[in-house]
């Protein structure tokens, strides 16, 4: 029989309704689907069912409660949902059901490489990978009798002031550092050079709308899709595109200007630092590239920062301002290996 797509959030809704929770019965537990995927975004197709899709959730009891339950779960799950595998695999994944029960402190410190649940400092912010972090806050939680899900969602929701200023203000250096060098390798002959600067400041770029959003962005797959869902994407949209398109100099340096007014404004109206004066493009120098000097922006934000540490940090940015790696960003326990790049810096 053929499946009909219906959403995972919608599909693991019935799924914990119909089946999990009478398994379950008076049992004190809460229930959810969060984490990994792009079912948990909401970002899910038809193509999504190809591959570690279907019934899921986690279960969340007491400590003393995860035995007994994991063993009731594994001896009563049926063999379908609504014809969809209740145990499945993928790729080298084994097939198995995919009902995880354990604790609610167990699979945050899985999820986020940490035990957030006694309060985070800022180091501890800036060393979880923003993915990581929407896997706590996005997806759907089904069942939470004590609210505990939901009072570590809302603390997690986005990063306190401070630690939000210090990322905006590293992420509008890194504009700072490379925007002139996409006239300077034209100048000299290296238009691809030239071309993958401008990848790279229009990336850069969103990165900026993202964090004037406060929203956190996802891994590469659905960079653009969320940017698309932001406040102001529809204005940065054809700039971003044309600077990503263009063929030559000229074209990518006018698409790039457009795109650094128009973030200028959204910060200057963010209202998150003073209003920087005259947020308009000028020369870079004595050179013919015109730049915005997003140095002022940074400034200004660390400027408004009031925690110590964080005041004279060199603006390396967060994890995911500073590393690129799949590897690194898709596990939490490995980001906060880089710990010691703060902590060594400081």
């Amino acid at each position: 029989m053929t499946q009909t797509f219906v959403p995972s959030l919608e599909l693991n809704a019935a799924f914990y309704a119909e089946v999990v929770a009478p398994l379950l019965g008076p049992l004190e537990h809460a229930a959810a689907l969060l984490g990994w995927g792009s079912d948990v975004l909401g970002y899910d197709t038809a193509r999504s069912t190809d591959h570690g899709w279907g019934p899921r959730l986690q279960i969340f009891v007491a400590a003393d409660d995860v035995d007994a339950v994991r063993e009731r779960v594994d001896a009563r799950l049926p063999r379908t949902f609504r014809n969809w595998p209740v145990r499945f695999g993928w790729d080298d994944v084994p097939e198995q059901h995919r009902v995880d029960v354990l604790t609610w402190r167990d699979w945050l410190h899985g999820q986020l490489g940490l035990d957030p649940l006694g309060g985070m400092s800022p180091l501890d912010w800036l060393t979880i990978p923003q993915q990581q972090l929407l896997g706590v806050v996005r997806g759907a939680v089904y069942a939470d009798p004590k609210g505990e899900l939901a009072a570590t969602r809302e603390a997690l929701r986005w990063y306190p002031r401070d630690v939000w200023l210090w990322m905006l203000a590293s992420q509008w250096g890194r504009i700072a550092q490379e925007d002139a060098f996409v006239g300077r390798t034209a100048e000299v002959g290296d238009d691809l050079g030239s071309a993958l600067l401008a990848g790279r400041l229009v990336r850069d770029a969103m990165g900026v709308a993202f964090l004037l959003a406060g929203e956190y962005r996802p891994y590469s797959k659905w960079f653009g899709t969320a940017f698309a869902r932001l406040p102001g994407a529809a204005e940065l949209t054809p700039p971003l595109r044309r600077a990503a398109a263009a063929t030559d100099f000229p074209a990518r340096e006018a698409a790039l200007v457009e795109v650094y007014e128009l973030l200028a404004r959204q910060h200057n109206a963010s209202g998150l630092t003073v209003p920087i004066d005259d947020p308009t493009v000028r020369p870079f120098h004595g050179r013919p590239f015109q730049v915005l000097d997003a140095t002022r922006f940074a400034n200004a934000c660390r400027d408004a920062i009031e925690d110590p540490w964080l005041a004279t940090l060199p603006l390396v940015g967060s994890v995911d301002q500073f590393a690129d790696s799949t590897d690194v960003l898709s596990a939490a326990d490995r980001a906060q290996h880089l710990r010691a790049l703060y902590t060594g810096l400081s």
